[in-house]
């Protein structure tokens, strides 16, 4: 029979193969250790000479061999940290970024100076919606997503976290009545449909109807900007997060509309990230 490694040689072995594919080999070899045997981080370091049970060694080799041929770490523990909240995610969503959590930062400075409410387009897991909804329980959020999938993993994301939002499954604002908005944050598909990203790293897994948009990246963000003023209130905002070489379009698309103060936000890699203007 052979003897089963312990946790500190799974972490070792797994790791070595781990480091050829990624750069965070060993968080991703605790993550889905942690998964496969329900316990936290510390009990890898506080028992490193445990062993899997066979049920639970098969599944660890299992979840090893997807991360290796390049599964996102999140849809293979089916969970993502993000505002320090933890969501539930499937592949129907797409994978909450560290970056958005510059427009819940940028969100937040806005609605505290209004009442609300507040729209996030494109919710997704609701991490926008869910994050900015825990920071001010008073204010009254909604969130529409066009996927009813990943509408029914948002609603169940709202549940777990303990915050209440209204859910509309809508294309962006087709499905609203004629409510008026604070501050509006939209999370659209930005990448164009030829653009060689969506066949590296992770984004083959991820949902393409979340991703590509016609126009080279540009056909939601337009709709977006052309729509929104209906759904503002006076000197209600406009938040729109994109990719790191569309800040100026998208800059020169909010004027056209006559928004005011239009300026563009840089994540902390320095990248233009998010965009936002004043109903005027």
């Amino acid at each position: 029979m052979t003897k089963r490694l312990t946790i500190a040689q799974l972490l070792q072995q797994s790791t070595t193969h781990l480091a050829q594919h990624t750069e965070s080999a060993r968080l991703d070899a605790e993550l889905l250790l942690c998964h496969c045997i329900g316990k936290p981080r510390t009990y890898l370091y506080t028992w490193p000479e445990k062993t899997l049970t066979n049920s639970q060694h098969s599944v660890f080799q299992k979840l090893l061999e997807r991360r290796l041929q390049g599964e996102p770490l999140a849809y293979l523990t089916g969970s993502k940290e993000f505002w320090s909240l933890e969501f539930n995610v499937t592949p129907d969503t797409l994978i909450p970024r560290p970056e958005t959590e510059l427009m819940v930062e940028l969100c937040l400075s806005k609605l505290h100076r209004t009442e609300g409410p507040f729209l996030d387009l494109g919710t997704g897991t609701g991490a926008i919606a869910i994050s900015v909804a825990t920071e001010l329980p008073s204010l009254d959020v909604y969130a529409i997503e066009y996927s009813h999938a990943a509408l029914e993993v948002a609603k169940g994301n709202a549940h777990k976290l303990g915050v209440t939002i209204n859910f509309l499954q809508s294309d962006w604002f087709e499905q609203l009545q004629t409510q008026l908005f604070s501050v509006i944050a939209a999370n659209p598909p930005y990448i164009a449909a030829d653009d060689q990203h969506l066949t590296k790293g992770g984004l083959p897994y991820e949902p393409l109807q979340a991703l590509r948009s016609c126009d080279d990246g540009f056909a939601d963000i337009t709709a977006i900007i052309n729509e929104s003023p209906t759904y503002l209130q006076n000197k209600g905002w406009l938040l729109i997060e994109h990719g790191y070489r569309q800040g100026q379009r998208t800059r020169e698309l909010m004027l056209n509309k006559h928004f005011s103060e239009v300026q563009t936000i840089k994540d902390l890699a320095h990248n233009d990230r998010v965009t936002l203007g004043q109903k005027a």
